[in-house]
């Protein structure tokens, strides 16, 4: 049964209350991103430096490791009989349609954004909404900030409540329809004064209202999927379902602390510059500027007030900056600081140690709500746009595609993708290589699993199909050269080498025009027409001996040939029966003084077909 409005103000009280601290942190977190420090630590700052002395620490590490960990997944759409070519082709489909999704939804540019609030916030939401214009789901990245999620004791997400503001105006311009509403007894129309909304969400419907107005509701809708089309993220933690905590929240004091002694510094500096000078008894005029002359009879007295500062002051910013790194696990190795000999590199490896692992759990989690996301679309495609045909285009995989499907037909009722960052994530690329390797030449993994696990997006099936082709071709090639270093072989055998010497010439003219090289050598070794007998048969005449080719027979009753000696008709070397052996086989070699070695021999070959 769906929820009233009643129990829906009543649920959205509660987890406001629940959410209280959370909310506050991120308040705080989100003044500090963006340079706001004295408003979160008002006093602490002098009026001639309002604003710290140091780099925004937080900031910089956030977007840093959020655009390590932005670039999305590889996504794939496993057939449920991997040795059916039909089934493949089907997965192959489903997985463009999941890349259309991504595409028409720019989900790579939403990443950037969302990956760092990930790490900023310790949460992501996604959001799959119909697209009534293109008939399709598109997927939105939303701002954790002000969202409130309800899971049950399994994890599962219940509800998902969004709290923000909107002007008075913009509202009325929205919703006219309620514009008596939305003023109230004093408000005017033109008004910017912004205003709570809140949109709530779960399996039998979406509400917007207005607390404001006494909880007005200002729209309802029936969700046609009957579960809820929202994915919440969690970064894991003790308590991730209530606490959700950034990666930064515990780290704002030490970034407080590092710009109060920068500024302490600064102060200090300054104050050392601008002491006050020390002059002996004799000296009754103080020059200033440029090339001013004091005169003294102890000139080695005239100084500026030495200003005491402790070198603890120093050490402990050193300290501070540390702790900074250690809270938020941020290595130095990420702004090429590392300490002592990086050589071999091990060095490198053990300050980016703890980086590498962050990078690769928010992975494995984002990964699994984007699973959850595309299953998502799937359903929501089938469900609301299932008969309407439609072409997605797009590149995956560097390729460039364009497909026609039906959701009913095509996606059938398979919502399971696999969104994968590859088994090797978190390794670098030298590591992710040899480890891949050596699991392939143990026969641990099949070269299809290897190529859904590499780091970069690849389209498997394409890919093995593109590479059985280079290696046919390179087949095709090297027969034809295998087919040219048998000339002088078949030379020595009597043969006529024009024939074999035209083809491959054929060839490399059909490569010089472009024309592909399976083509080219399809057409060159055709299988030409049998030549017409010489012979004509008469009445009664005696039928050809087996292995000749029908000729007449002249130059005596032998019926050979007197050119080679053989029967007629019969190319030389290619001696049939009866036939003499060519001379080539007569002159087999040389002697060491230059004398023939002769031999002789009978070869009897049966003519092919």
């Amino acid at each position: 049964m769906a929820r009233s409005i009643e129990d829906i103000t009543y649920a959205y009280d509660q987890m406001r209350q629940k959410y209280r601290n959370r909310d506050s942190r991120w308040s705080d977190v989100l003044e500090v991103r963006k340079g706001n420090i004295n408003n979160v630590f008002p006093g602490l700052f002098p009026a001639e430096y309002p604003k710290p002395m140091v780099a925004n620490f937080i900031d910089v590490a956030a977007r840093d490791i959020a655009e390590v960990i932005a670039p999305l997944p590889a996504i794939n759409c496993s057939a449920t009989n991997s040795v059916s070519d039909r089934a493949r082709s089907k997965a192959d489909k489903r997985t463009m349609i999941a890349a259309g999704y991504r595409d028409q939804s720019k989900l790579q540019t939403q990443m950037f954004t969302g990956a760092d609030r990930y790490i900023t916030f310790g949460a992501l939401p996604f959001i799959v909404e119909p697209d009534y214009e293109q008939n399709m789901p598109i997927i939105r990245v939303d701002n954790p900030f002000n969202a409130y999620p309800e899971f049950d004791r399994f994890g599962r997400l219940l509800s998902y409540t969004k709290y923000y503001q909107k002007p008075v105006q913009d509202l009325i311009n929205e919703f006219p329809e309620h514009e008596s509403a939305i003023l109230g007894p004093v408000e005017r129309r033109g008004s910017m004064r912004p205003m709570q909304i809140v949109r709530y969400q779960d399996k039998d419907q979406t509400v917007l209202f207005l607390p404001e107005r006494g909880n007005f509701v200002l729209e309802k809708a029936k969700n046609p999927l009957g579960k809820l089309n929202v994915v919440y993220a969690v970064r894991p933690g003790v308590d991730s379902d209530d606490d959700q905590r950034g990666q930064f929240d515990d780290v704002l004091w030490v970034q407080v602390a590092r710009s109060r002694f920068a500024t302490l510094q600064l102060e200090a500096a300054q104050k050392s510059v601008q002491a006050p000078f020390a002059l002996p008894s004799d000296v009754n005029i103080l020059e200033m500027g440029p090339d001013s002359t004091i005169r003294s009879a102890n000139p080695e007295k005239i100084r500026r007030v030495d200003l005491n500062v402790p070198p603890g002051l120093f050490t402990e910013s050193a300290i501070l900056d540390q702790e900074m790194r250690m809270g938020s696990r941020y290595p130095e190795g990420r702004q090429g600081m590392a300490q002592g000999s990086i050589v071999t590199g091990r060095g490198v490896e053990a300050l980016m140690g703890g980086f590498d692992t962050q990078v690769k759990t928010a992975q494995s989690v984002l990964a699994e709500a984007l699973a959850q996301v595309f299953g998502l679309a799937f359903e929501m495609d089938e469900a609301l746009f299932g008969n309407i045909e439609k072409t997605v285009r797009g590149v995956d995989a560097g390729a460039p595609y364009e497909i026609t499907y039906t959701p009913k037909k095509d996606i059938d009722g398979e919502y399971i993708v696999d969104v994968t960052y590859g088994l090797m994530a978190g390794l670098n690329p030298n590591q992710a290589l040899v480890f891949g390797l050596q699991a392939r030449g143990d026969q641990l993994i099949s070269r299809d699993f290897l190529r859904r696990q590499m780091p970069w997006e690849i389209n498997v099936t394409l890919e093995e199909q593109k590479i059985e082709i280079e290696k046919l071709r390179d087949s095709l090639v090297s027969a034809v050269s295998a087919y040219a270093q048998a000339i002088p072989s078949l030379a020595t055998q009597g043969q006529d080498p024009g024939e074999i010497l035209g083809r491959i010439a054929t060839v490399i003219d059909g490569r010089q025009k472009g024309t592909p090289i399976e083509q080219v050598i399809a057409e060159a070794f055709a299988p030409q027409a049998p030549p017409q007998s010489e012979m004509v048969e008469a009445p009664g005449q005696e039928q050809p001996v087996p292995g000749s080719t029908g000729e007449a027979p002249t130059g005596g009753a032998s019926g050979l040939s007197a050119a080679t000696g053989g029967p007629r008709g019969v190319a030389p070397g290619q001696v049939g029966q009866g036939g003499r052996p060519p001379i080539q086989y007569l002159l087999a070699g040389l002697t060491g003084a230059g004398k023939p070695t002769l031999a002789s021999s009978v070869t009897r070959m049966v003519p092919a077909g």
